[in-house]
């Protein structure tokens, strides 16, 4: 069978699937923890989240992904990897009733890849400079065939403890063969420059409602302040106080959008001491002050989705 049949088939039964799975609208999580569904007959609003290191694959439709100022487009034929903690705006431009929007997020571990580079013996090319944290990478067969067989395993919950494993590793192996996957494997490889950020970037999601000293940061990751600035923008397109206030920012939009928490008491949660200079920085990145944007997302329908 020629590879674009093979990609035809596997992205039929991927779309079976995840209608079976995600009957409904909505991101649906799964009986394998770090895989959730998503379904939408709808386009819609920008909405942003911390994607963590995760394989997001379409089998219908397609999406943006908006990093900093770049953007990033996947359908059908390509898929997005994210190798650190990153925030992210999403937004489906392709979706209707007749061809909703299918797709898929696994998450990973950095530790896994780790391990298959080992297992897998080839010598381990680190690049001298950092690279961005999030790629897309052409679809093959193999990958999607290995997606369709872990779907598969929702239909015997029993298998899922055993098996799901087993097929994630093979699914994260033919990310790593991919022409991206050098880049991917930095990130799990202690000591390597991306490495560093991706530890300071778990660093900073943990602490982000906490004054960010830049130099401490970099000292606790073994690197200079000004090798830190450096490798840590080219990671993830923004400085890390960039990086701290989209994280916050992003983080008290949710709030007040699916916790109904007010604006003054969503600044302070998630770092601010002064709600106006909040306002400020919220009207710079959203383009209009807290009250009204809420008031304009809840008017367009966005809610709880807001994380899908």
């Amino acid at each position: 069978m020629n590879e674009s049949l093979r990609m035809e088939q596997a992205l039929q039964q991927l779309a079976q699937l995840i209608r079976r799975h995600a009957p409904s609208n909505g991101t649906h999580p799964t009986s394998v923890s770090s895989l959730k569904l998503m379904h939408t007959t709808q386009l819609s609003e920008p909405l942003e989240s911390v994607y963590k290191p995760s394989i997001c694959v379409v089998a219908q439709g397609a999406k943006m992904a908006t990093l900093a100022d770049e953007i990033y487009r996947y359908d059908p034929s390509t898929y997005l990897v994210t190798s650190v903690e990153l925030p992210i705006i999403g937004r489906i431009i392709e979706a209707s009733p007749e061809i909703p929007y299918l797709s898929l997020k696994l998450s990973f571990d950095a530790d896994v890849i780790l391990d298959l580079v080992k297992e897998m013996n080839r010598p381990a090319f680190v690049p001298a400079e950092s690279s961005r944290g999030i790629t897309v990478n052409r679809t093959s067969p193999t990958l999607l065939e290995a997606i369709v067989r872990l779907l598969q395993l929702l239909n015997t919950p029993e298998d899922v403890p055993i098996l799901a494993p087993l097929v994630i590793r093979e699914i994260l192996y033919r990310v790593l063969q991919s022409e991206q996957g050098a880049l991917i494997h930095q990130f799990a490889v202690i000591g390597s420059h991306a490495h560093n950020i991706a530890q300071a970037i778990q660093l900073i999601n943990r602490q982000y409602d906490r004054p960010l000293v830049i130099e401490q940061l970099a000292k606790s990751v073994n690197m200079s302040t000004s090798a830190f600035h450096k490798h840590f923008k080219r990671v993830t397109a923004m400085s890390p106080l960039q990086y701290q206030k989209t994280v916050r920012l992003q983080e008290a939009r949710r709030l007040m959008l699916t916790e109904t928490v007010q604006a003054s008491d969503a600044a302070f949660r998630v770092g601010y001491e002064s709600p106006s200079q909040f306002s400020r920085e919220y009207a710079r990145m959203y383009g209009r002050p807290p009250t009204l944007d809420i008031q304009e997302l809840r008017g367009s329908g966005v809610g709880s989705n807001v994380l899908g």
